[in-house]
Protein backbone atom coordinates (compact mmCIF):
# COMPACT_ATOMS: atom_id res chain seq x y z
CA UNK A 1 0.00 0.00 0.00
CA UNK A 2 2.11 3.23 -1.12
CA UNK A 3 0.16 5.83 0.99
CA UNK A 4 -0.16 4.09 4.15
CA UNK A 5 -0.31 6.48 7.16
CA UNK A 6 -0.87 9.21 4.41
CA UNK A 7 -3.92 12.30 4.88
CA UNK A 8 -4.87 13.26 1.23
CA UNK A 9 -7.42 15.93 0.17
CA UNK A 10 -9.25 15.68 -2.92
CA UNK A 11 -11.26 18.77 -4.68
CA UNK A 12 -13.48 17.61 -7.18
CA UNK A 13 -13.66 14.08 -5.32
CA UNK A 14 -16.90 13.12 -5.90
CA UNK A 15 -17.34 12.45 -9.58
CA UNK A 16 -15.14 11.48 -12.53
CA UNK A 17 -11.33 11.88 -12.09
CA UNK A 18 -11.54 12.61 -8.76
CA UNK A 19 -13.78 10.34 -7.01
CA UNK A 20 -11.19 7.48 -9.07
CA UNK A 21 -8.79 8.73 -7.35
CA UNK A 22 -10.11 9.63 -3.95
CA UNK A 23 -11.39 5.88 -3.82
CA UNK A 24 -7.53 4.67 -5.18
CA UNK A 25 -6.29 6.88 -2.57
CA UNK A 26 -8.37 4.97 -0.03
CA UNK A 27 -7.37 1.67 -1.39
CA UNK A 28 -3.55 2.48 -1.02
CA UNK A 29 -3.59 2.48 2.64
CA UNK A 30 -4.54 7.07 2.67
CA UNK A 31 -7.25 8.81 4.61
CA UNK A 32 -9.12 10.75 2.37
CA UNK A 33 -10.95 13.91 2.62
CA UNK A 34 -13.31 14.17 -0.21
CA UNK A 35 -14.25 17.76 -0.99
CA UNK A 36 -16.98 18.63 -3.52
CA UNK A 37 -19.63 21.17 -4.43
CA UNK A 38 -22.03 18.59 -4.72
CA UNK A 39 -22.96 17.04 -1.55
CA UNK A 40 -25.45 14.56 -3.22
CA UNK A 41 -22.60 12.85 -5.18
CA UNK A 42 -20.15 13.27 -2.00
CA UNK A 43 -22.51 10.85 -0.07
CA UNK A 44 -22.60 8.82 -2.99
CA UNK A 45 -18.75 8.41 -2.64
CA UNK A 46 -18.81 7.91 0.75
CA UNK A 47 -20.79 4.99 0.22
CA UNK A 48 -18.50 3.27 -2.38
CA UNK A 49 -15.82 3.82 0.12
CA UNK A 50 -17.48 2.51 2.37
CA UNK A 51 -18.81 -0.92 0.74
CA UNK A 52 -15.15 -0.73 -0.41
CA UNK A 53 -14.42 -1.41 3.37
CA UNK A 54 -13.00 2.28 4.02
CA UNK A 55 -15.58 3.97 5.63
CA UNK A 56 -13.99 5.14 8.64
CA UNK A 57 -11.05 6.85 6.60
CA UNK A 58 -13.01 8.71 4.21
CA UNK A 59 -14.81 12.24 5.50
CA UNK A 60 -16.84 13.89 2.90
CA UNK A 61 -17.02 18.15 3.21
CA UNK A 62 -19.14 20.19 0.56
CA UNK A 63 -16.45 23.32 -0.84
CA UNK A 64 -16.44 25.81 -3.31
CA UNK A 65 -12.96 25.94 -4.16
CA UNK A 66 -13.50 29.82 -5.10
CA UNK A 67 -14.20 30.64 -1.48
CA UNK A 68 -10.86 30.79 0.49
CA UNK A 69 -12.81 30.14 4.04
CA UNK A 70 -14.32 27.03 2.09
CA UNK A 71 -10.49 25.87 1.44
CA UNK A 72 -9.27 26.61 5.00
CA UNK A 73 -12.85 24.58 6.25
CA UNK A 74 -11.63 21.86 4.56
CA UNK A 75 -7.62 22.12 5.36
CA UNK A 76 -8.95 22.04 8.97
CA UNK A 77 -11.47 18.87 8.75
CA UNK A 78 -8.40 17.04 7.42
CA UNK A 79 -6.05 17.37 9.92
CA UNK A 80 -8.88 17.98 12.89
CA UNK A 81 -10.08 14.25 11.71
CA UNK A 82 -7.12 12.40 11.15
CA UNK A 83 -4.24 14.59 12.56
CA UNK A 84 -2.32 15.59 9.58
CA UNK A 85 -2.10 16.50 5.94
CA UNK A 86 0.44 14.65 3.50
CA UNK A 87 -0.95 15.61 0.37
CA UNK A 88 -4.17 17.74 -1.98
CA UNK A 89 -4.61 17.24 -4.98
CA UNK A 90 -6.21 20.39 -6.62
CA UNK A 91 -8.84 18.56 -9.06
CA UNK A 92 -12.11 20.39 -8.53
CA UNK A 93 -13.25 21.81 -12.12
CA UNK A 94 -15.77 23.18 -14.86
CA UNK A 95 -15.65 23.65 -18.23
CA UNK A 96 -16.18 27.39 -18.22
CA UNK A 97 -16.82 29.83 -20.49
CA UNK A 98 -17.73 28.86 -23.86
CA UNK A 99 -17.49 31.00 -26.87
CA UNK A 100 -16.16 33.40 -29.34
CA UNK A 101 -13.81 35.43 -27.06
CA UNK A 102 -15.39 38.58 -28.57
CA UNK A 103 -19.06 37.23 -27.17
CA UNK A 104 -17.48 36.07 -23.39
CA UNK A 105 -18.82 38.20 -20.32
CA UNK A 106 -16.54 39.67 -17.91
CA UNK A 107 -18.74 37.14 -15.26
CA UNK A 108 -18.15 33.69 -17.03
CA UNK A 109 -14.40 33.88 -17.52
CA UNK A 110 -14.43 35.34 -13.96
CA UNK A 111 -16.17 32.42 -12.97
CA UNK A 112 -13.94 29.87 -14.71
CA UNK A 113 -10.72 31.39 -13.55
CA UNK A 114 -12.36 31.50 -9.83
CA UNK A 115 -13.10 27.81 -9.79
CA UNK A 116 -9.69 26.84 -12.47
CA UNK A 117 -6.99 29.06 -11.10
CA UNK A 118 -7.91 31.24 -7.94
CA UNK A 119 -9.34 27.77 -6.06
CA UNK A 120 -5.90 25.83 -6.71
CA UNK A 121 -3.85 29.15 -5.49
CA UNK A 122 -5.67 28.81 -2.45
CA UNK A 123 -5.32 24.91 -2.29
CA UNK A 124 -1.38 25.53 -2.72
CA UNK A 125 -1.30 28.53 -0.32
CA UNK A 126 -3.47 26.63 2.74
CA UNK A 127 -2.02 23.34 2.70
CA UNK A 128 1.80 24.97 2.29
CA UNK A 129 0.83 26.38 5.83
CA UNK A 130 0.28 22.87 7.28
CA UNK A 131 3.15 21.26 5.35
CA UNK A 132 5.19 23.96 6.64
CA UNK A 133 4.29 23.81 10.19
CA UNK A 134 4.72 19.98 10.16
CA UNK A 135 8.27 20.33 9.12
CA UNK A 136 7.99 16.71 7.04
CA UNK A 137 7.51 18.19 3.31
CA UNK A 138 4.62 17.17 1.61
CA UNK A 139 2.87 16.80 -2.06
CA UNK A 140 0.49 19.05 -3.65
CA UNK A 141 -0.87 17.56 -7.01
CA UNK A 142 -2.92 20.09 -9.33
CA UNK A 143 -5.60 18.82 -12.50
CA UNK A 144 -4.32 21.22 -15.32
CA UNK A 145 -4.71 19.64 -18.89
CA UNK A 146 -3.49 19.43 -22.49
CA UNK A 147 -5.57 22.24 -23.26
CA UNK A 148 -3.37 24.61 -21.11
CA UNK A 149 0.20 23.30 -23.11
CA UNK A 150 -0.88 24.59 -26.86
CA UNK A 151 -3.39 26.55 -28.15
CA UNK A 152 -6.68 25.02 -29.81
CA UNK A 153 -6.76 22.23 -27.36
CA UNK A 154 -9.74 23.44 -25.56
CA UNK A 155 -12.13 26.06 -25.51
CA UNK A 156 -9.92 29.53 -25.32
CA UNK A 157 -11.07 30.56 -21.10
CA UNK A 158 -10.11 27.05 -20.18
CA UNK A 159 -6.77 26.54 -22.01
CA UNK A 160 -5.91 29.87 -20.65
CA UNK A 161 -6.52 28.97 -17.09
CA UNK A 162 -5.07 25.60 -17.24
CA UNK A 163 -2.06 27.39 -19.08
CA UNK A 164 -1.79 29.46 -15.60
CA UNK A 165 -1.99 26.00 -13.27
CA UNK A 166 0.91 24.75 -15.20
CA UNK A 167 3.00 27.98 -14.56
CA UNK A 168 1.61 28.21 -11.02
CA UNK A 169 2.81 25.21 -10.67
CA UNK A 170 6.43 25.25 -11.62
CA UNK A 171 6.28 28.85 -9.89
CA UNK A 172 5.40 27.37 -6.61
CA UNK A 173 7.40 24.28 -6.81
CA UNK A 174 10.51 26.43 -7.41
CA UNK A 175 9.34 28.57 -4.02
CA UNK A 176 8.36 25.31 -2.15
CA UNK A 177 11.41 23.36 -2.65
CA UNK A 178 13.41 24.15 0.15
CA UNK A 179 10.67 23.28 2.57
CA UNK A 180 10.61 19.74 0.70
CA UNK A 181 7.57 20.08 -0.76
CA UNK A 182 6.47 18.86 -4.21
CA UNK A 183 4.46 20.62 -6.71
CA UNK A 184 3.29 18.87 -9.81
CA UNK A 185 0.25 18.88 -12.05
CA UNK A 186 -1.55 16.15 -14.28
CA UNK A 187 -2.55 17.11 -17.79
CA UNK A 188 -4.99 14.87 -18.85
CA UNK A 189 -6.13 14.22 -22.70
CA UNK A 190 -9.70 13.21 -23.58
CA UNK A 191 -10.64 11.29 -19.97
CA UNK A 192 -14.94 10.21 -19.99
CA UNK A 193 -16.56 11.87 -17.23
CA UNK A 194 -19.11 13.53 -16.46
CA UNK A 195 -17.65 16.38 -17.19
CA UNK A 196 -16.66 15.68 -20.52
CA UNK A 197 -19.25 13.80 -22.25
CA UNK A 198 -22.30 15.10 -23.92
CA UNK A 199 -25.66 14.85 -22.12
CA UNK A 200 -27.68 13.86 -25.36
CA UNK A 201 -25.95 10.81 -25.26
CA UNK A 202 -25.14 7.52 -22.54
CA UNK A 203 -21.66 7.01 -21.34
CA UNK A 204 -20.77 3.59 -23.17
CA UNK A 205 -21.83 6.30 -26.42
CA UNK A 206 -19.71 9.08 -25.29
CA UNK A 207 -16.49 6.34 -24.55
CA UNK A 208 -17.12 4.91 -27.96
CA UNK A 209 -17.04 8.51 -29.49
CA UNK A 210 -13.55 9.40 -27.81
CA UNK A 211 -12.26 5.99 -28.70
CA UNK A 212 -10.52 7.39 -31.95
CA UNK A 213 -9.54 10.54 -30.16
CA UNK A 214 -5.82 10.53 -29.78
CA UNK A 215 -3.67 7.34 -31.05
CA UNK A 216 -4.31 5.13 -28.13
CA UNK A 217 -7.04 2.73 -29.30
CA UNK A 218 -8.99 3.66 -25.93
CA UNK A 219 -10.52 6.53 -24.46
CA UNK A 220 -8.75 7.86 -21.09
CA UNK A 221 -10.72 6.39 -17.49
CA UNK A 222 -10.51 8.10 -13.98
CA UNK A 223 -8.48 5.49 -13.35
CA UNK A 224 -5.63 6.35 -15.49
CA UNK A 225 -5.82 9.78 -13.86
CA UNK A 226 -5.89 8.00 -10.39
CA UNK A 227 -2.90 5.90 -11.26
CA UNK A 228 -1.00 9.16 -11.96
CA UNK A 229 -1.72 10.96 -8.67
CA UNK A 230 -0.81 7.92 -6.41
CA UNK A 231 2.89 7.77 -7.84
CA UNK A 232 3.12 11.95 -7.54
CA UNK A 233 1.39 11.78 -3.95
CA UNK A 234 4.28 8.31 -3.22
CA UNK A 235 7.74 8.60 -2.13
CA UNK A 236 8.17 6.93 -5.55
CA UNK A 237 8.27 10.54 -6.92
CA UNK A 238 10.55 12.00 -4.10
CA UNK A 239 12.67 13.95 -6.70
CA UNK A 240 10.22 14.99 -8.75
CA UNK A 241 8.33 18.44 -8.76
CA UNK A 242 7.66 21.47 -10.91
CA UNK A 243 6.51 18.87 -13.56
CA UNK A 244 3.02 18.69 -15.38
CA UNK A 245 2.61 14.85 -15.97
CA UNK A 246 0.54 14.13 -19.45
CA UNK A 247 -1.74 11.96 -19.57
CA UNK A 248 -3.26 11.32 -22.33
CA UNK A 249 -2.91 8.24 -24.73
CA UNK A 250 -0.17 10.08 -27.22
CA UNK A 251 -2.70 12.93 -28.35
CA UNK A 252 -0.30 15.88 -27.47
CA UNK A 253 2.60 13.99 -29.55
CA UNK A 254 0.16 13.90 -32.10
CA UNK A 255 -1.23 17.40 -31.69
CA UNK A 256 -4.25 18.10 -30.32
CA UNK A 257 -7.06 19.95 -31.92
CA UNK A 258 -10.03 19.58 -29.75
CA UNK A 259 -12.45 21.13 -31.97
CA UNK A 260 -11.65 18.99 -35.00
CA UNK A 261 -11.52 15.59 -32.84
CA UNK A 262 -14.64 16.20 -30.67
CA UNK A 263 -16.99 16.80 -33.71
CA UNK A 264 -17.86 20.10 -32.77
CA UNK A 265 -18.12 23.46 -34.62
CA UNK A 266 -15.44 25.32 -33.98
CA UNK A 267 -15.73 28.16 -31.12
CA UNK A 268 -15.00 30.78 -33.31
CA UNK A 269 -18.28 29.39 -35.43
CA UNK A 270 -20.59 28.77 -32.81
CA UNK A 271 -24.17 30.71 -32.79
CA UNK A 272 -24.06 30.22 -28.63
CA UNK A 273 -22.18 31.21 -25.64
CA UNK A 274 -22.20 28.68 -22.56
CA UNK A 275 -20.94 28.51 -19.01
CA UNK A 276 -20.57 24.94 -18.11
CA UNK A 277 -20.77 24.20 -14.01
CA UNK A 278 -19.45 20.51 -14.75
CA UNK A 279 -20.70 18.28 -11.79
CA UNK A 280 -21.62 21.04 -8.93
CA UNK A 281 -24.92 20.23 -10.32
CA UNK A 282 -25.65 23.54 -11.13
CA UNK A 283 -27.23 23.76 -15.11
CA UNK A 284 -25.39 25.16 -17.67
CA UNK A 285 -26.47 28.39 -19.30
CA UNK A 286 -26.21 29.59 -22.82
CA UNK A 287 -26.83 32.67 -24.65
CA UNK A 288 -27.94 33.36 -28.46
CA UNK A 289 -25.45 35.90 -30.30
Amino acid sequence: MRLKNKVAIVTGGAGGMGQATALRFLAEGAKVVIADFNAATGEETLKLAAAAGHGDAARFVKVDVARESDIVAMIDCAVDSFGQLDVIFNNAGVGGAIGPIWELEEAEWDYTFAVLVKGVFFGIKHATRVFRRQGEGGSIISTASIAGLSGGAGPLAYSSAKAAVVNLTRAAAVQLAPDRIRVNAICPGFILTGLTHQKHMSLEEAGRHLDGAQPWPQHGRGEDIAGAAVFLASEDSGFVTGQEIVVDGGLTALGPDYWQRTDMPREATLTKAYLTKGTTGEPRTERKL
